[in-house]
């Protein structure tokens, strides 16, 4: 597995299995469990802006706030996204979400989960 994140253009090959990842520690604002993040960055910008990597998370259950647009690619685990307007996303292998920034609510991870985003 090659990580080239200085690279002109950063890039980390097999993503999707990448395994030297960085402990990123417990998720804030638990709510059930203590999920544990870990996690690579490909690129971050300037004031963090963009940002992007892979995120992996153990199961659990807390209160998020995404700060700005997000794009996430989810490639293993299952969770469930539930907004503070009612509204289920439920991700699984596959899932692409964009969640705008602001976007207020829960995840459960039921499934360590796996996910290739991008805040922007």
């Amino acid at each position: 597995m090659v990580e080239t994140t200085k690279a002109s253009a950063p890039h980390i090959h097999n993503a999707t299995t990448f395994s030297d990842l960085v402990d990123w520690g417990d998720q804030p604002d638990s709510l059930e469990g203590q999920s544990h993040s870990s996690g690579r960055l490909v690129f971050k910008g300037p004031n963090n802006q963009p940002e992007s990597g892979i995120w992996v998370c153990t199961p659990g259950r807390w209160r998020l706030s995404i700060p700005r647009d997000e794009f996430c690619h989810f490639v293993a685990g299952r969770a469930v996204y539930r907004s503070d307007e009612g509204e289920v996303i439920v991700v699984e292998p596959g899932t692409v979400v964009m969640f705008p920034g602001g976007w207020t609510g829960e995840c459960t991870v039921t499934e360590t989960m796996r996910n290739i985003y991008m805040l922007v």
